[in-house]
Order: structure tokens, then sequence, then C-alpha cells
């Protein structure tokens, strides 16, 4: 262990769970659900040095035989105890365990109400149904009781064991598990609808035939990567950061600095929701946190050398607690990918009058990690530019959730035929990312910038003026705002103490994409539940414990300690110790090519520097033309 910010091993892990084990307060029953380093205070990690002494604390979450919503224990490896015990209130669970999930769908397929239903339908072998379990939270079941941990369970029906199930969904049916008392409460039954015929497998070998191969790509550097990596710091043309892996937010970047200059303290996803906005009863009171629920970060895939990831790759391996609940060491091998990547055209000109005709070409560091929750895939992407430019993008892929098409509950405004049997309703993924500046390493400041255009009058005669208006956003309850494409708004994050050669303070700009927010009712459940989902951008000012945008505990909770409730004193963030929450995604409305697996569709933002250099950064990029690339006129 050589720095305070260094990913969890599994020795710390089993460590971690032996102490927890040997504590008169755990019982046999106990479930070890996730596992997180807890991170020094942040002056602690800015002043650290090489060799200093430095805290180690973990943070261990599970559940057991008390019937609330589990426990958080902090434990000190450096002296061996445990710092604290707290349960955590049955309004705010902590997340889902496989164990959990496993139990769902076992007292699902035994229960007699549930086999009749399936019968119904002609259904009788179970070996043949796949039941996926949902969180209860939101519009929770009566049969449910107040504060009892809770699963829903949705079934499909598969040809054979290694079919795509999500082909036969088994309409109308809706197992309510109450995980506390261990049983299924009620089976819903909406009516039967005839279970679809066709498959719908992915795989290479089910396909009629493959098109011709694509001609081979492949992407090499003779010299080796561009990056140095020691332990998890990565080094990459004037950048550093330090990447981890966390539970719940997947992949986290740390210390965020380019030529030794501060940007971000700390970048990671802090929550994410999918509301799905139907009246089909199989879906119409969906609207899961996929990241928080059931774990980002614990679901990420091992990455595939050459498919997931390609060029010269560097992977990062993930230690996180095991699938079966015992405390054990789970290693998610190459859970994260690092390599560059050309990008085409960083800067060029060509004069006309004879002068320089230049050209130089950009690439990036690519920090990419891939997680499966359920028939959604997540690609979160990270990266750096060699202009000092960052992007976080989201790649999404999977297969849509589906209905069998019945024309009695089905509209065509939001249940959408993608095959001649199966429909797919609309339905939103809005992600949230906590951006913890450092900016040039001091109390940061945040503007509002919109460009608005002038009044025609004697000193803009033919109304061809605009002007770029920028706004101080002082209080938290100023900076709840949306994207406005109209009038190009970003958001600058700055550092008024420290100034480039023109005497501008130096900052960053917050980009937007063309993104949504939550089209549901603000009172509605997940308007509630996910709060950070009704604006764009947020701000607060720095806390510790403020770290998850839609709360510490998002099952079956209502909505606690979540924005909402964080920004509900108005702070002032005038100049602070700034923190920006940025909500972004996209609307899905389903289509047959997203069919039987859906192509990536893309989501992000970036984070451009505005005043942060004096001129542009790679205009001393050494020309890289020709290099091995090769033409039909040689």
């Amino acid at each position: 262990m050589t720095h305070p910010l260094d990913q969890i091993t599994s020795d710390e892990i089993n460590k971690a769970a032996d102490l927890c084990k040997s504590h008169e307060s755990f019982d046999e029953n106990t479930i070890f659900i996730n596992i997180s380093l807890v991170e020094p205070e942040k002056a602690f990690i800015r002043t650290y040095k090489s060799g200093q002494e430095f805290p180690r604390q973990l943070k261990v979450r599970g559940v057991d035989s008390n019937a609330d919503g589990g426990f958080v224990a902090i434990l000190d490896m450096k002296t061996n105890e445990i710092s604290s015990l707290d349960r955590v209130s049955h309004e705010a669970q902590v997340p889902y365990s496989f164990p959990e999930i496993f139990m769902a769908q076992e007292l699902t397929k035994a229960n007699k109400d549930y086999q009749d239903a399936l019968s119904k339908r002609g259904i009788s072998d179970m070996n043949l149904i796949q039941i996926d379990p949902w969180p209860a939270g939101g519009i929770v079941h009566e049969s449910i009781e107040k504060g009892h941990r809770a699963l829903k369970t949705i079934s499909f029906l598969k040809e054979n064991e290694s079919d795509n199930g999500y082909a036969k969904p088994i309409n109308g049916v809706i197992s309510h598990v109450d995980l506390t008392l261990k049983k299924v409460t009620h089976v819903e039954d909406f009516g039967v609808v005839p279970v679809p015929k066709a498959h719908a497998r992915y795989d290479a070998d089910s396909q009629s035939e493959l098109r011709e191969h694509p001609k081979k790509i492949d992407i090499t550097q003779p010299d080796g990567p561009g990056f140095d990596i020691e332990g998890n710091q990565i080094s990459w043309e004037g950048w550093q950061a330090r990447i981890s892996v966390h539970p719940d937010e997947g992949p986290v970047l740390h210390q965020v600095s380019l030529n030794g200059r501060p940007i971000l303290h700390r970048a990671a996803l802090s929550d994410m929701v999918v509301p799905y906005g139907t009246a089909d009863p199989m879906h119409s009171w969906k609207a899961v946190h996929d990241g928080t629920e059931f774990g980002f970060g614990t679901l990420l895939n091992s990455l595939t050398l050459g498919c997931d990831c390609l060029g010269e790759i560097h992977y990062l391996d993930a230690n996180l607690f095991g699938f079966g609940g015992d405390g054990s060491a789970h290693t998610i091998k190459n859970a994260i990918c690092i390599h560059e990547e050309d990008f085409g055209i960083q800067w060029k000109h060509t004069d006309m009058g004879g002068g320089a005709n230049e050209v130089r070409r950009s690439r990036r560091l690519v920090i990419s990690s891939l997680a499966t929750i359920g028939n959604y895939d997540y690609g979160l992407f990270w990266y750096l530019y060699l202009d000092g430019n960052i992007e976080c993008e989201v790649k999404l892929t999977g297969i849509v959730g589906i209905s069998a098409y019945d024309e009695k509950t089905h509209r065509n405004d939001q249940d959408f035929r993608i095959t001649d049997e199966l429909v797919s309703p609309i339905h939103q993924h809005l992600f949230c990312v906590r951006l913890d500046w450092d900016l040039e390493g001091g109390n940061n400041q945040l503007l509002e910038s919109n460009v608005t255009a002038l009044p025609v009058s004697d000193e803009n005669p033919h109304g061809m003026q605009f002007t770029a208006v920028s706004t101080h956003l002082k209080k938290e309850s100023d900076a709840k705002r949306d994207i406005s494409p109209s009038s190009s708004r970003v958001w600058k994050i700055i550092n008024p103490n420290k100034t480039n050669s023109l005497g501008m303070p130096v900052g960053y700009k917050l980009l937007p994409g063309n993104t949504p927010t939550l089209l549901a009712h603000p009172d509605s459940p997940p308007g509630k539940r996910a709060s950070f989902s009704k604006h764009n951008l947020w701000a607060t000012p720095f806390h510790k414990d403020e770290m998850a945008a839609g709360g510490p505990h998002s099952v079956m909770h209502s909505g606690q300690r979540g924005l909402d409730d964080i920004t509900a004193s108005d702070r002032d963030i005038s100049e602070c110790d700034l923190v920006t929450w940025h909500t972004f995604g996209v609307t899905h409305t389903p289509r047959p090519e997203d069919w039987p697996v859906m192509p990536a569709e893309y989501c992000g933002f970036h984070l451009i520097p505005v005043g942060f250099f004096d001129q542009n950064p790679t205009i001393n990029l050494p020309p890289t033309c020709k290099g091995e690339s090769k033409s039909n006129k040689e």
C-alpha cells in the first residue's frame, strides 16, 4: 500500500470480513453486500507526500437478521478495529444482495399461485423459466409491510437453458417478494396474453448467415503506449489521475491534474434512474436506480482484449465482495481498460496566401468500463484529450424491456412495435455525475453563460448583434438549472484567485449534450426518489457525507438525503469548495433496429478549458503526417 487512494486488495477484504464476523453483533445470517474505501479528508490528500503514514478505513454494508435497512460498519484496518457500526433505517435501505436476488427467484418458482398463473399459459417446466427481480421501491405493493425489503419479479420463457429468454415475455404475471419475511406475498395476474413464438438468439452461431468479415484494422504502437501506470495512477501527456472502482459508482477518477495543475479532486457516476413512461402494467411501476440499488461497480464486466478494448491495452482489476454474501473476496479481472486512440484532426490551417500549411492530429486517453444490469449494458467512458478537454460518455446497449403485444393494453404512442409479437415501452435513462472541483487548488465559483440577441437599436441597426451574458450563481437554489441550446448555455467553473496572462480567471466550462430531464411529474415516485433527475445542473459546497445524488441508501427509499434534501437549506456557493452535479441521458423511443440487441446509443458531456491556458495548448505538437499510412497514389 503506497498511497491513501490505492484500490482495496483481496487480503484487505478477507481481513475486513473476518473482523466483522468477530464482532458480537454479527450473526450467522449476515450477508455482506459491498465494501468500499473511506477516502481520507481532501486536505490530507492534497498535501500527502510519498512515504507519509496515512489512515486506511473501509466501509462495509450488509443485512442480517434485524428487520431494518441493514448495517454500515466502518473498519480501521491499521488498528484492526470496528470504528463504528450503525443500523440503517428501514425507510432507506442498503443495496440488494445476490443471495436476496436468488432467494426471490426461488421463492417465486416455488409459489403455488405463481405456478397456477403459468399453468393458465400452458407452462409447467420451471427449468425453462427466467425470472428477473426488480426493485420494489417507489410504487410498493400493498402486500409488502412498511419498512420491509422487497423485490418484484417478472418472467420469461426459454426454449433451452442457453436461450435468450427476453424474446418470450410472460405477460401479466408479477410476483411480489417480501425479503424480510422470506416469502411471496402476492402474485398479480392481469390476464393471459399468448407467449411469443419467435426466438431472438443473438450469438453468431444462431444467425442464418454472417456478413462478409470487414477487412482487418490493426492498432499498433511500435514504441509502446504513451502512458505510464504506477499502481492506480495514470500519467499521460501531462495528465495525471488515479483510478479506482466503487461498488455503487463504478470507475472513479481521483486527483485529475494537467501539467501539475489540479482540476478535479474526484469525478464519478453518483446515481442513475430508468423511469418508464407507459401504462402497461408490466412496466408502469418501473423506475430503477441501476447504479445504487444493485451496484454499477459490483456488476462490472471482465473486459475482453480486442473486443471491448482495441489497441495497446492496460487493464486494472477490481476487488469486491463475492456474490455469495459470505464476505470472501472476488476479483473482477480487467474491470477497467486504459488505452490511447487517434482522434482525427486536432487543428489545421491552409494559408491561401502562400504561407504555412499545417495540420496536427489529436489523440485521447480512454478509461473505460462496462456493466451489465439486468437486460441493459452500460459503457462508462472517460476521455482525456491533448488540448485539456475531458469528456464523459455513456454507451447504452443490451436488450430493451419488452412485452408481448396486446392490442387491448398497448398504445402506439407509448409501446412501440419492434417485432410482430413484441412491443417495447418508452422510457428514459438519466445519469448524474458528481464533479468535485479542485481547480488550481482553491475555492471555485460557478457562472452561467447565455448568448442573447440584442434588440434593434441605433447601436444595432441591422439586428445582427448578440452578446454573451455571464451570471454568477451564488446560492444552491440559483444553481438548479437546465440546458438551453437556443441560448448556447454553458456553465463555467473558475478560480477567481488564479488568473492567466490576460488577467482572466482560469476556468473550465461544462458543455452539456442535447439531454432531457425527468419527464415524470416532480411529485411522482421517481420525481421524489431521483430528485437529481429534475434538473441538468445542481451545485453544492463540499461535504464529505454528500456523495450520492439520490441519497446514500436508495433501496425502498423515498428520496431521503438526495439532492432535494441536500440543497434544502439553500447554502452559499458564491466561492467555495465547489461540487457540481450534472444530470444527462436519453429518452428512448424504441425501434425495430433495437432488436434483438440494441446498437450502442451515446450521451455525455465535455469539460473544456476556458482561460486555463494562454493559447492553444497543442500549438507545439510536432507534425506527424503520413507515418505508416498508405494511399492509392503511392
